[in-house]
């Protein structure tokens, strides 16, 4: 399982290789930040893919389709937290949930942004 105790603990023995002892604070705010670091940016990867898949089927406006890509995302990020309150080592957070779809969203922004530049740099080229 990958809760938070077992991820600590190969954690810190790789932490404690490279780079030497950590005092519990630092460890434990690297701990946090590298857990909620990776909800963020796989479910930020994950809305891209779904705007991906969906761009690639369905011709609609892009800021329409992200935004089904945002709702997909946090849909899976809900089931997800859900199926974790059923494993003794896990717990489902609506936080992250939360964390996931704001991953989504930011992604999806920076990539709606290039998107518009992009348009408009052809535009202007023409």
């Amino acid at each position: 399982m990958a809760s938070a105790e077992n991820t600590a603990t190969w954690l810190k023995a790789l932490l404690n290789l490279v780079a030497g002892n950590f005092g519990a604070p630092l460890f434990n705010l690297i701990h946090f930040a590298l857990r909620k670091g990776g909800h963020f940016i796989g479910y930020g990867v994950l809305g891209l893919l779904f705007f991906r898949a969906l761009r690639a089927s369905v011709a609609r406006n892009a800021g329409r389709l992200a935004g089904w890509s945002v709702l997909l995302t946090a849909v899976v990020a809900s089931l997800d937290e859900f199926h974790q309150s059923f494993i003794p080592s896990r717990t489902g957070s609506a936080r992250d949930v939360a964390l996931d779809t704001l991953g989504a969203v930011c992604l999806l922004t920076i990539s709606l942004l290039y998107l518009r530049l992009q348009h408009l740099t052809k535009r202007h080229s023409a």
